[in-house]
């Protein structure tokens, strides 16, 4: 079987499990004149207001945080304790700048071509802290570990605390550790910005002494915007502010969908990181932008 055939099969695999998903969440919401009784008296007392001085839920849906990434950057979005989430990343090797129109047209906008493909699974240990696991088809396995340590409302901004361990080739090869902060505010209840700093060591991949960096700082810049109810326009930038940074910045935009516990998003960016030691990596080129998308459940 040729490498073709295998990345349009994984592909096509994906996009029936997509529909499959997009389905499921359609044919089980309850359509709206069935929620609504037909009879005042039979309608359910409402729900009692939570006093001010009991903790926030981590189940509850944040409005403004549907999900625990943007396109790749992490956020400060909290899982309940013992509480799972799994995410799907897919992005498409073509450039959409690649040749003509026509030739984007015969390649379906990159869709026939091959894919970086990312699995992540992660785990509420206790509140406020979760561990997971992310792995993409170019066999780099980021480990990590994030707390919170500042949650919105008591304070003027959410700030988590991330560290992560990743290595190539399912960690035998090159290794690189990260470490940083996440700091959030809600703004006007329409937007969420993140501001995170972010040091990376180990990301060039030559001896150190043959070398004058080996470690980078970034800074990763992100919002998420509510166009509408469960509708959201997500954009990021991680620029590099110290040490090694080849490439450019990698940066994306793109379009998200909330559906119950499903987040869909389709993504534009210049570069294919999906991990922390990816993204200090930089894009490819501030001309070349590929399309992709984000696909991730909640179970709780």
């Amino acid at each position: 079987m040729t490498y073709a055939t295998i990345m349009h099969t994984n592909f096509s695999a994906m996009r029936v499990a997509a529909a499959a998903a997009c389905v499921l969440a359609v044919v089980t919401a309850a359509p709206a004149w069935a929620q609504t009784p037909t009879d005042p008296a039979a309608a359910p007392p409402p729900a009692p207001s939570q006093p001010a001085d009991q903790p926030l839920s981590d189940a509850r849906v944040d409005p403004l945080q549907p999900d625990f990434n943007l396109s790749a950057l992490p956020v400060t979005l909290r899982l309940p304790a013992h509480k799972m989430s799994f995410r799907v990343t897919h992005r498409f090797l073509r450039s959409l700048g690649q040749g003509d129109v026509g030739d984007l047209l015969d390649n379906f906008f990159g869709f026939d071509s091959g894919a970086q493909i990312g699995l992540e699974l992660r785990y509420g240990l206790r509140p406020g802290t979760q561990v997971g696991i992310h792995r993409t088809s170019d066999q780099s396995i980021e480990l990590f570990g994030q707390q919170s340590l500042w949650r919105e409302g008591p304070h003027p901004v959410a700030i988590d605390a991330i560290a992560t361990f990743e290595g190539r080739h399912n960690l035998r090869g090159q290794h690189m550790g990260a470490f940083g902060a996440l700091v959030s505010r809600k703004v006007a209840g329409k937007a969420a910005v993140y501001v995170e700093p972010i040091f990376v060591a180990n990301t060039n991949s030559l001896p150190s002494d043959l070398v004058d960096h080996n470690s980078t700082f970034m800074l990763g810049l992100g919002t998420r915007v509510r166009v509408r109810p469960t509708t959201y326009v997500v954009a990021e930038v991680t620029p590099r502010l110290a040490g090694y940074d080849p490439g450019v910045a990698q940066a994306s935009f793109g379009l998200e969908k909330r559906v119950g516990g499903h987040t869909f998003q389709v993504n534009f960016s210049d570069g294919f990181g999906t991990t922390l030691g990816q993204l200090a990596l930089g894009g490819v080129s501030s001309h070349s932008w590929y399309i992709g998308f984000n696909i991730s459940r909640k179970f709780f």
